[in-house]
């Protein structure tokens, strides 16, 4: 596959593409071999591991306002460089610790610097691109994410062939190294201007946390961002337990994600071109989620194992059409939505939707969908319809209510 159909044209969106797949590719290592590192190397058991990284994500969602607000006043560039420092710094740190309270200190430092680093890479491109085109050159970052991740898994793929201490330190140093490299990338990029502070009497510096209709935004977000744990845990879970599918599935299913989003997320996002366009995508994607959670529970009908298998496939190819559509819609109103001189702390609070959605999701979709079978499938795909549709009457509040011009949502059309 040719490096134009995930690369931007030349110029700072090429330059945040390749720092995306530089850091992405060690993170793909990284996700592949952490649980085995921690339990193997570090000596955790597993409830350690999950109530250690659950408290490092909480922190880290708190964390992403206020950094977000640290780019906005001292400069979009020099911050993502600092975060993107302290992300590598915290990764190299997990070569080092023995036991569960430093796990706890290096997780949290590295689920804040990680969210940090997102809210300011969002202020960053906002400052460098655009207005029409940010949420175009979002998709080529998604895309160049998922090849990023692929490379890296099938690196970290190696080391758990090996499956030795020496192999996990290995993936490790390189996932930390690849921070390295990518602030590198971006101290090449143009200087974003701070922004000047002007604060209104009475109104807090952080203003997005009193915004009330773009934390709707953001909830309504948050509840379609649980596709991810969705196709990470309860996807995987559901055709191991409830299904006759191979369990070789998982990987087709995940493999099937990654490819897609690679060679389509660009083509997904040229539709979206203002707020009334991201408006009705995310709407559509809500419907298109909860026909894929309709599929994927007709899966555990009792039919033979390729048959299962065969529709588990068609649950995953609507499933990933869904997630190509909210992820462009949502991406537009997140900007689009957010005052321009306060986009690193809008963007920080809209991206606690993933850090939420990361938490809370595996133990709710565990419930909803591996235990209570079908009726939880039907549910959640309810979720998402209600959350899609109802995500255009609260972008128009969200419209009427900011200070900024912005081109007006058309009425919804029957």
């Amino acid at each position: 596959m040719s490096l134009k159909r995930i690369l931007p044209a030349a110029g700072p969106a090429r330059v945040l593409a390749l720092a995306q797949l530089t850091n992405s590719i060690g993170d793909g290592a990284y996700y592949v071999c952490s649980a085995l590192y921690f339990t193997r190397v570090v000596g955790l058991s597993a409830p350690q591991i999950g109530l250690g990284l659950t408290l490092a994500w909480a922190v880290g969602s708190v964390a992403g306002v206020p950094l977000g607000h640290v780019a906005d006043r001292r400069g979009a560039r020099g911050t993502a460089v600092v975060l993107a420092v302290a992300t590598g710094v915290s990764v190299g740190a997990f070569l080092f610790i023995r036991s569960f309270g430093p796990f706890v200190v290096a997780a949290c430092c590295y689920a804040t610097s990680q969210c940090g680093l997102a809210a300011t890479r969002q202020a960053l491109l906002a400052g460098l691109v655009e207005k029409a085109e940010r949420t175009g050159v979002l998709a080529y970052l998604q895309s160049t994410l998922n090849a990023g991740l692929a490379v890296g898994a099938a690196l970290g793929g190696v080391a758990l062939r090996y499956d030795s201490r020496a192999a996990y330190l290995a993936v490790f140093a390189m996932d930390a190294v690849s921070f390295l490299a990518c602030a590198q990338l971006l101290r090449r990029l143009p200087a974003v201007a701070a922004a000047v502070e002007e604060t209104a009497a009475g109104e807090p510096r952080l203003a997005v946390l009193r915004d009330r209709p773009y934390a709707v935004v953001t909830l309504l977000n948050t509840v379609l961002l649980l596709r991810m744990p969705l196709l990470s845990l309860a996807i995987p879970l559901w055709t191991v337990q409830r299904t006759s599918a191979p369990s070789w599935t998982v990987s087709a299913l995940l493999l099937l994600n990654t490819v897609a989003v690679m060679l389509f997320q660009v083509r997904a996002a040229r539709r979206v071109t203002g707020l009334e366009t991201a408006a009705r995508t995310v709407r559509w994607s809500g419907a298109v989620l909860l026909a894929s959670c309709v599929v994927f529970a007709m899966s555990g009908a009792g039919m033979s194992g390729w048959a299962a298998g065969a529709v588990l496939l068609a649950g995953a190819s609507l499933q990933v059409v869904g997630e190509m559509m909210q992820s462009a819609g949502s991406w537009q109103l997140a900007f689009d939505l957010a005052p321009d001189d306060k986009q690193g702390q809008y963007q920080g609070f809209f991206g606690t939707g993933v850090a939420v959605a990361r938490t809370l999701g595996p133990l709710l979709l565990t419930a909803l969908v591996v235990t209570w079978g079908v009726p939880g499938w039907l549910l959640l795909g309810g979720l998402f319809l209600v959350a899609g549709v109802a995500m255009g009457p609260a972008a128009r509040w969200a419209e009427r209510s900011s200070t900024p011009a912005l081109v007006p949502l058309a009425p919804r059309t029957p």
